[in-house]
């Protein structure tokens, strides 16, 4: 285990070779054609307009389908993404015209018109890719024009479908679905209806080039009234940063500064004086924390997630996650994950034995299930939900072999790796001042200055510079809104960190100023605080500006956000935390301790 130390440099090295590989657009389409040459028309899937994570198969309605039904085979991500890409009855070859082309002619018996009729009403949508490029549209409509009672809407579903494609030369570059608004089915009585399925295709010639194609959809993100928005966005949340900042920087150094010259005249009268304050408490300042084990392993998951988000940054600012790159976020997110597990090994354990911890070994244990494990056990509550719904979120069983051989082969192994090169870094705890023998008693505090409120304060102010920016991540995560302007959101979470971290090292200062000397945890909690937060915004966004609903769509969108909510508690917990401990090392070594 001699090289062990250089662990966490091969670590980098191997991520930064991942970055680049990531680069390559793999699933791009690069496809040249003829004329008449076949272009691939895939059907993706079809769900509630209003629920995304509830989605079925395309052919789960009783649409016309293809005497063989061909099965893309799709990359892990896109399994996790709920795509299930299938052969489309549609024949779309390259510059060929149709006219009213029939795909088949169907009788739809009761059952199968009730089951369109509940689908139009849910504003049911269905999803295609022709050439990789992404075909939306609804599947019928609901007429409501005059009438005020439910029980008199007029139900339809759309027959005839309009493909209008663009191309360059020899590439398609754009293409659209029109629905005829003429050529509609009746589905409001329960009775056999005679539908005949028809589309239309037509070609024109475009001078879009081919590397601009997929331009036309991070546009819609990118538009002057959006653009305001989270430019305004960014302001408020710098003008938050300035304020906050100025503030405590002059308060802070003020109050130190005043503090120093106060400890340094005590230190010269030590015999006639009492020592009061943060310096009363410096024999107890550093005593370790309760449940350390805990403690480390928390810090080690956080240290994981948060190089987790910086690389998931570095690729999107450089591009991979263009819009309609299908499955492209979750492979990394699970890759990266993986390959990171190895930092959290190493700072858990590293930092475990500095506080002279014995059990490493268990300590390794938990970090490795401290995140993953309530991911897990909320995994297996919604996969069982979606396997109940027959819904494409659903995992096959062999993707989730996949998933436990990488967790077995990867994660696990480099977070062992990175445990054994903890333990034998033989780092030990910097501590400006020895730690008495016995804890000083903490005086009686304030309700205002107890664990709650503290966290409430702690975490409002982080919340407050990034909530603009969070309604259109939700809406491109649990709508159908794109969103492309990284290099917004990187400033967004820069500015998280910082005023995380200022908001931390404040509330430790005042909380050793009233000489208690327990601020390990305080400042964990206080810094991972804005999590909790971000989860009553969930609340708030699902009920207010959502139209989401079902028991289905409800269990995922709270289930998984509570998962992505804690991770934002251990991230930005450590974040708060290590801004602590450098300033409490600061100040304790900028006054003579005896």
């Amino acid at each position: 285990m001699k090289n062990m130390g250089d662990f966490p440099t091969f670590l980098v090295v191997a991520l930064l070779i991942f970055s680049c590989l990531s680069y390559v657009r793999s699933d791009a389409s690069d496809h040249r054609y003829k004329d008449g040459d076949a272009v691939p028309l895939y059907a993706n899937k079809v769900g509630p307009f209003h629920n995304p994570s509830e989605t079925y198969r395309y052919f789960d309605l009783p649409f016309c389908s293809p005497d063989h039904v061909t099965e893309k085979r799709e990359a892990l991500g896109e399994v996790l993404n709920g795509d299930r890409l299938v052969s489309a009855p549609y024949k779309l070859n390259f510059k060929e015209e149709k006219d009213s082309s029939v795909v088949c002619k169907k009788k739809l018996l009761k059952d199968e018109v009730a089951f369109f009729r509940k689908a139009v009403d849910k504003d049911y949508y269905f999803q295609m890719y022709y050439d990789d490029l992404p075909i939306w549209g609804f599947i019928g409509k609901v007429d409501k024009e005059g009438k005020t009672d439910p029980s008199e809407y007029k139900y339809f579903l759309f027959k005839h479908i309009q493909f209008d494609v663009l191309y360059n030369k020899d590439r398609v570059i754009e293409v659209n679905a029109r629905m005829d608004p003429h050529s509609l089915v009746d589905l409001t009585e329960d009775k056999e209806v005679d539908a005949e399925f028809m589309y239309s295709a037509k070609w024109k010639e475009t001078e879009t080039p081919f590397e601009k194609r997929m331009d036309k959809y991070s546009m819609s993100s990118s538009l002057p009234h959006h653009l305001e928005i989270h430019w305004f966005s960014i302001i408020n949340s710098c003008v938050t940063v300035l304020l906050l900042t100025g503030f405590l920087a002059t308060i802070l150094l003020r109050v130190l500064k005043n503090d120093f010259i106060k400890y340094g005249q005590d230190e010269e009268a030590a015999d006639d004086q009492e020592e009061t304050g943060w310096k009363y408490i410096h024999g107890d300042v550093f005593r370790f924390p309760k449940y350390k084990s805990l403690f480390a392993a928390a810090l080690g998951s956080g240290t994981q997630l948060f190089t987790l988000t910086v690389f998931i940054f570095m690729l999107a600012l450089v591009g991979v996650f263009y819009p309609y790159n299908r499955g492209a976020l979750f492979t990394a997110l699970v890759v990266i994950y993986a390959l990171t597990s190895g930092i959290a090994g190493y700072t858990a354990t590293s930092f475990y034995c500095q506080l002279e911890g014995n059990n490493w070994v268990r300590n390794l244990l938990l970090t490795g299930c401290l995140f993953c494990g309530p991911l897990f056990l909320t995994f297996c509550f919604l996969n069982t939900v979606a396997i109940v719904y027959s819904a494409t979120a659903a995992l096959p069983f062999g993707t989730i072999v996949v998933i436990v051989l990488i967790w077995t082969l990867v994660t696990s192994p480099l977070l062992v790796l990175g445990g054994i090169a903890g333990k034998n870094s033989k780092a030990e705890f910097q501590a400006p001042c020895r730690t008495t023998k016995y804890p000083r008693e903490i005086p009686p505090l304030p309700w205002y200055r107890s664990a709650i409120p503290q966290m409430a304060m702690a975490g409002f102010l982080p919340f407050s510079a990034i909530y603009i920016e969070l309604y259109y991540i939700f809406a491109s995560v649990w709508g159908h809104r794109i969103y492309t302007i990284y290099s917004i959101l990187f400033i967004v979470f820069i500015i998280l960190l910082i005023v995380t971290a200022f908001i931390t090292v404040a509330l430790t200062y005042f909380q050793l100023a009233a000489e208690d000397h327990e601020w390990w945890w305080r400042s964990f909690l206080c810094g991972g605080s804005t999590g909790i937060f971000i989860y009553a915004y969930c609340l708030y966004y699902y009920y207010a500006r959502s139209d989401m609903s079902g028991f289905m769509q409800t269990s995922f969108f709270f289930g998984y956000m509570a998962c992505i909510c804690y991770g934002f508690f251990l991230m930005l917990g450590t974040v708060g935390f290590r801004a602590s401990l450098l300033f409490v090392r600061h100040i304790y070594r900028s006054i003579k301790c005896e």
